[in-house]
């Protein structure tokens, strides 16, 4: 395909999951650590033959589909249909304008799709015009009937099993859709179907056994196992942090502002329980400690709220393809009290993380009137974070 041609994608995410349970939309559900939508869009929005991302959405989905992908570039949602047919011709008309040559289709319950499958689809669709992956049937298939007596066994060899994304020319499928609106077809599963009803010859180019569509409660759990399985790189690091007492009325402690006589003497927020927490991930990590990643010698982080240095580690985990499996910090100091605001502490790195709070620990002790600690000039926290990371890394 010359490379002067421009790709866009359509993300299909308007759909309710009902099948998979309970829970909400499953576009917007957790799998591995991550939304499944966010998976679904982030190697598109990566990729870089792909200029543009088109998300489909149900209107009532705003708030989560922008707190899901919030990192990720992409085009003004589009509104989705009432069935997947109307949804993806919504995304077509929603990218008329910016005049692609080539456009993937791709599904949202599809979390699993890699750069190298989205490579495979441009080169198809370059080569084709129309073209879906496919992977070969392992199973013997039964036609039945209504009954559920067996009618025929179709021929396994000539069988695939398509998947998205679908790959066409632009024009090509566009106008495909919008002749289907027009005569009132809109019972086509997928765009390769539609595509063939227009006319078209659909190719196939390999697909990914792995790319498979969440529908069901189990294909969570399965899909969860196998994720945890590859992520058996288990890492333990530590941390420690430390700091004075000084002017001021209140302490940030794991992201809660805590009411004090006293402030903390420190070059940002002096939160010492995020701190430790950070050093704890950079460490299982190998990958430096916090003053090496934010200096106290510049003055951007003058002040700053640590959450900024807690998401930032979180971020570097999962870069490298890994998760975060539990936070630990114990703060060492005689006032103020934690018990009360143990559970309060505990909710909020959870919420800086994206961990469920049973993930994350937060314990308290004194050091018995000695030392700094004993003579309340200041914490002092430790903390360890274990994650997983997959082997290659």
């Amino acid at each position: 395909m010359p490379t002067s041609e421009r790709t866009a994608a359509i993300l299909v995410a308007a759909g309710r999951g009902l099948r998979a349970g309970s829970g909400g939309p499953k576009q917007y559900r957790s799998i591995g650590g991550q939304t499944v939508i966010f998976r679904a869009m982030e190697p598109f929005c990566r990729h870089p033959q792909v200029f543009a991302v088109q998300p489909v959405l149900n209107p009532d989905d705003m708030a989560m589909f922008i707190d899901a992908v919030s990192e990720l570039r992409h085009a003004p949602p589009a509104n989705g249909g009432a069935t997947r047919q109307a949804s993806v011709h919504a995304g077509l008309e929603a990218l008329a304008g910016q005049r692609p040559d080539v456009v993937l289709i791709h599904d949202a319950a599809r979390p699993f799709v890699t750069a190298a499958l989205i490579s495979r689809a441009i080169d198809a669709a370059g080569h084709t015009g129309a073209a879906v992956p496919a992977i070969p049937v392992t199973d013997t298939i039964k036609l039945v009937d209504g009954s559920g007596n067996v009618e025929a066994t179709p021929e396994r060899a000539r069988l695939r099993i398509a998947q998205t994304p679908q790959a066409f020319r632009f024009d090509v499928i566009l106008d495909a859709h919008r002749r289907a609106a027009r005569e009132g077809r809109s019972d086509f599963t997928d765009d390769a179907a539609l595509a063939e009803w227009a006319g078209l010859t659909v190719a196939t180019f390999e697909g990914d056994p792995a790319n498979m569509k969440l529908t069901t409660p189990e294909d969570f759990v399965r899909e969860e196992a196998r994720l945890a399985s590859l992520l058996g790189d288990i890492r333990t690091g530590t941390g420690y942090d430390v700091h004075a007492f000084g002017d001021g009325d209140h302490l940030m402690i794991c992201g809660v502002r805590v009411p004090h006589t006293s402030g903390f003497l420190a070059h940002s927020d002096g939160d010492v329980g995020l701190h430790a927490l950070v050093d704890a991930i950079l460490g299982a990590l190998a990958d430096g400690d916090i003053g090496s990643h934010f200096p106290p010698s510049d003055p951007e982080w003058k002040g700053a709220a640590s959450d900024r240095f807690l998401k930032y580690a979180v971020d570097r985990v999962a870069a490298r393809g890994g998760r975060i499996a539990n936070l630990e910090v114990t703060l060492i100091c005689e006032r103020p009290k934690i018990g009360p605001l143990r559970d309060t502490m505990r909710g909020r790195i959870a919420d800086i993380t994206g961990l469920d709070i049973s993930r994350v620990a937060v314990k308290a002790t004194t050091s018995e009137r000695l030392g700094f600690t004993g003579r309340e000039e200041g914490i002092a926290a430790t903390a360890s974070a274990t994650i997983r990371l997959p082997w290659s890394t």
